[in-house]
């Protein structure tokens, strides 16, 4: 197994979901218990077993001659590769494969790929659902008289109990219940304003219909949703309060690799809660794909645990630069101290949509799920580098121009594309409504496509 398939099986810890049970009781069964198996996954990636390898296809082999031998064999599955996909990702079913003559097998070659191209990247590419908005909580009206403001460095650095004796009254919990079922998901938020408007991160409380906030001084009060956006994973909530203490937001772009930063928030529950820790920015603008979106995220080795989502990464300034909402996990090793937040300048820009429209609207989306093609593929079955196309949504106008599974694009915009990071860069480049050039290679021909952008609200949900 290389690096990348090593790196290709990690997954994003799930946000805390506290059983109903007395406290010691929960931190034994939130350590025990695998996050695959909570009630609300993300953002944990997930996977599918892989169809015909060689391996298996020998494996099989070996067994059945074995067994006629009177021996036996054991064999394992080979590793899986599951690459990265575009930011605007859709996630319908998966085409239906063309049928089989009766009692046609797969027929991996000597180097264990398929002889059919399109069976190699359907075994190559997860198919992953990807998740949807559905927050049940009751909403206020809109718009509100808000507006998110970044400050820029003041004063003298502090030291990390001058920053936690400053900053953390203004961490919250917050606790997101659904109708029905026993527990609830738990979590950290921040304090906008005095008057309770709470940022916290939307997996946190989505497929919720009820939230409540408990501030430092352990008073709780009942949430009502502003808004939430599950592509930047920002959720504002509202609680009828006055006089709150507020966190003070600094401006992420000014930070730097190596720059100190500290983190608090709520981890593993109740017990738990306030709990500071601190560390470096380890990579600054890092592309984080996570269920089809492509998120640009803070990089830091600051410890981040289950249940702070939605809490605040601070500069030595004690302002908040990020809200941290995910972890690197692997089943196969260790992985500590590679976590991630929400960049405060985002954060920004969404909380300020959430606040007037209750969403944000005006992110182009062209509709396809993509890929990058290895060179192994390229060799093996004499076809052009590009990006992969493996779904196409329904609905978009990539759909209507015809744009299908098994097409690679090779240009966007007349420009050669080899990565989903390319390809986002360019369409972003756009508003919703401007066309989009794509130069398509099917069937050994060449042709361009041209394809109106539509809002990512609309084409996704």
């Amino acid at each position: 197994m290389n690096d990348r398939e090593r790196i290709d099986q990690t997954g994003w810890y799930a946000p805390l979901h506290t059983p109903t049970v007395a406290p010691e009781t929960a931190v034994t069964q939130t350590r025990a218990k695998p996050a695959a198996e909570k009630r609300e996954a993300p953002p944990r990636r997930k996977k599918k077993r892989r169809g015909w390898t060689l391996g298996r296809a020998l494996g099989v082999l070996a067994l059945v001659v074995l067994v006629i031998i009177g021996t036996s064999l054991y064999f394992s599955d080979g590793d899986v590769y599951v690459p990265g996909s575009l930011p605007d990702a859709a996630y319908s079913p998966p085409a239906e494969r063309p049928p089989k003559a009766a009692g046609e097998p797969d027929s991996p070659s000597s180097d264990g790929m398929p002889d059919d191209w399109v069976e190699f990247f359907r075994d190559f590419y997860e198919s992953v659902e990807m998740e949807k908005q559905d927050i049940r909580i009751e909403r206020v009206e809109l718009p509100l008289d808000f507006k998110l403001p970044l400050k820029a460095k003041q004063g003298k650095e502090l030291s990390l109990n001058e920053l936690y004796q400053s900053c953390s009254p203004a961490v919250v919990g917050v606790s997101a219940y659904r109708d029905g079922e026993s527990g609830y998901n738990w979590g950290s938020g921040l304090i906008l304003s005095e008057d309770g408007l709470i940022l916290t991160n939307t997996h946190l409380v989505n497929d919720t219909d009820h939230a409540v906030v408990t501030l430092v001084n352990n008073e709780e009060y009942d949430a009502l949703l502003v808004g939430a956006d599950i592509t930047s994973d920002v959720a504002v909530l509202k609680i009828e309060a006055s006089g709150l203490p507020v966190a003070v937001f600094g401006d992420s772009g000014q930070m730097q690799i190596g720059e100190s930063v500290a983190a608090i928030g709520n981890p593993l529950g109740m017990e738990f809660r306030n709990t500071l820790t601190n560390g470096i920015i380890s990579a600054i603008e890092r592309g984080v794909s996570y269920n089809g979106r492509t998120m640009t995220l803070l990089q830091t080795n600051t410890a981040i645990n289950e249940g702070n989502s939605g809490g605040a990464l601070f500069n030595m300034y004690g302002q908040v630069v990020g809200v941290t909402n995910m972890k690197m996990m692997s089943s196969l090793s260790s992985i500590e101290g590679i976590g991630f937040a929400i960049p405060s300048a985002t954060v920004q820009k969404v909380v300020d949509a959430l606040v007037r429209d209750g969403e944000v609207r005006g992110r182009p989306a062209i509709g396809i799920t993509v890929g990058a093609i290895p060179e192994s593929a390229m060799e093996r079955y004499d076809i052009p580098g590009g990006l992969y196309v493996s779904e196409v949504s329904k609905g978009s106008d990539a759909q209507k121009k015809g744009i299908r599974e098994g097409d690679i694009i090779l240009a966007a915009d007349g420009v050669p594309v080899k990565t989903t990071e390319e390809i986002a860069a360019l369409k972003n480049l756009h508003e919703v409504g401007d066309a989009m050039v794509l130069t398509v290679w099917r069937d050994g021909e060449e042709m361009e496509i041209s394809v109106i952008l539509g809002d990512n609200n609309d084409i996704y949900g």
